[in-house]
């Protein structure tokens, strides 16, 4: 039995990536109903203020007099209280199916159990922690920021051959490429899979870079900039006004935050830089956030312990001198070649 309860828990978390990007600040939850061994519903979690994924899949159903004999398969907990919609469990228990499998727990605390409780009280088979790892890594965004009350931190960065994620000197303020055009691409598809990007005031100074999605589709994260003392020319693309932007600041901003697309964030350049950003990130309800450079940044957040997920990607030119890519001293989980560029990932264990 537990070998058919991962089958569709599997699918469950298939389905779910469907929401990725688009559920937050709720968890990209997948959800099916099974009958005689047979998928008769399904659905994820709708965009902010929509549907939650068992409401998706029970109103899929097509026979609803099917769902008294059927079995509810969802990667998290239903939720158990009102919110934006109200409680799923009280409509599973309203439409009589009488076994749930659930991944894992919701530890939020509006939830942590309860809803678990109140559908065993309805009388329903409750079944808990099926495939409970890879569900936790699947909702890994909804459990850090509320667990860790900080966003999912990943790291990416490009660097050469021989090391170096940028030259010593440029003559243009625009970026030189180490990986190739499919390279970039994916990291087009990971934006518009993050809440938000962050870069540090060289980035900007030396690269010009205007941190949206151009070579893939979904909304563009919004843009967080280390600039403590104002460095960054005011003609720079991250200021443009087009996208959210959050300037993490060192100087008095009161003045500055009248502006709908443009706020500031002062923190003291006296305590830890990273520790402060998280907190800024957390009280803006940013999930998760991709940091992009350059090296001192990333370098600032690996020293701190600060990261989940790194990014590095590895072309086959060499710069021979330059700037020197951030160093971490983790294993890769795993590698694979994207043309002649080659893709680690890393985790913070």
């Amino acid at each position: 039995m537990s070998t058919l309860h991962e089958k569709y828990i599997k699918r469950c978390i298939q389905i779910g990536k469907n929401a990725l990007g688009n559920a937050r600040p709720n968890p990209m939850v997948g959800c099916v109903i099974v009958h005689n061994n047979m998928i008769i519903g399904e659905g994820y979690t709708s965009p902010y203020g929509g549907n939650h994924a068992e409401v998706n899949a029970i109103r899929s159903v097509k026979d609803i007099s099917l769902l008294k004999k059927s079995s509810l398969y969802v990667t998290l907990e239903p939720c158990s209280h009102f919110g934006k919609t109200p409680p799923c469990s009280d409509l599973i228990i309203r439409h009589k199916i009488p076994n749930v499998i659930i991944g894992t727990i919701d530890t939020h605390s509006k939830v942590s159990g309860k809803g678990i409780e109140k559908l065993k009280n309805a009388g329903c088979n409750v079944t808990l922690g099926i495939l409970k790892d890879e569900c936790r890594k699947h909702h890994k965004r909804f459990f850090t920021f509320h667990n860790k009350r900080r966003p999912y931190i990943i790291l990416k960065w490009a660097q050469t051959a021989d090391g170096f994620i940028a030259p010593e000197k440029t003559t243009e303020r625009t970026p030189v490429w180490i990986t190739n055009s499919y390279s970039r691409q994916l990291v087009h598809k990971w934006r518009a899979e993050e809440q938000a990007i962050l870069v540090g005031n060289k980035t900007v100074i030396k690269d010009n870079p205007k941190l949206t999605i151009r070579d893939w589709s979904g909304a563009n994260p919004i843009r967080i900039l280390i600039d403590l003392y104002d460095k960054i020319p005011k003609d720079s693309s991250i200021l443009d006004k087009t996208v959210k932007t959050i300037v993490i600041t060192a100087n008095d901003y009161k003045e500055k935050n009248i502006q709908e697309f443009l706020k500031y964030e002062m923190i003291n350049p006296e305590n830890s830089v990273p520790k402060q950003i998280c907190n800024i990130l957390h009280n803006h309800e940013i999930q998760s956030v991709i940091i992009e450079g350059g090296s001192y940044t990333i370098q600032s957040f690996i020293a701190e312990k600060l990261w989940d997920e790194a990014r590095v990607f590895t072309g086959i030119n060499n710069f021979k001198k330059g700037i020197k890519a951030p160093i971490l001293e983790s294993k890769s989980v795993s590698e694979k070649k994207i043309i002649d560029d080659t893709l680690k990932i890393y985790h913070n264990d």
